[in-house]
């Protein structure tokens, strides 16, 4: 199979297309965050949130509301810059992949698979630190992902050969 092959809209594939919109929209978050970040470089966080919980007039002596606004007090300046490059780093990764999938080329699948596999020993690192739902469902997602790109990856050199295609 070719890369001109991989782009026929006979090929189409919903599946794909899913985790396309899923990248461009964590890309999208991954920007809005790292501009967060960046915008409360020179206030202060803590300051923000209180005002932040004030307008929506959230109960202040709620207990997830303590603990969210303790743990926004240790956002000095310098953190708050290594966050936004960060997050504007991996937003480029992520937009990559997104991207790079959407116009279906083959280094774009290859690429997805080394990146996603990348960040699993993080995630089962964080699981094991703490088991949430919000973590088992990232990891779940992101393993699903990585599963479809290598069966994909794996199709394509099955074609590929069957047809005399030799890359």
């Amino acid at each position: 199979m070719t890369e001109t092959d991989l782009s026929k809209p006979a090929k189409k594939d919903r599946l794909l297309t899913l985790i396309v919109l899923f990248k461009f929209f964590k890309g999208a978050m991954l920007i809005a965050v790292a501009l967060g970040a960046r915008h409360l470089v020179n206030r202060g966080v803590g300051d923000f949130a209180e005002h932040l919980v004030d307008s929506f007039r959230v109960d202040p002596g709620n207990r997830f509301i303590h603990v969210v606004l303790a743990k926004l007090q240790v956002l000095d300046a310098r953190r708050l810059k290594e966050l936004s490059i960060g997050s504007f780093f991996y937003a480029a990764i992520v937009l990559t992949e997104g991207t790079g999938l959407a116009l279906r080329k083959r280094w774009a699948e290859y690429f997805t698979i080394i990146v996603t596999a990348s960040f699993l020993p993080l995630e089962i690192y964080e699981l094991a630190r703490r088991v949430t739902g919000i973590k088992i469902g990232v990891m779940a997602i992101n393993l699903a992902i990585l599963g479809y790109l290598i069966a994909r990856v794996r199709l394509g050199r099955a074609e590929g050969r069957a047809s005399g295609d030799q890359r």
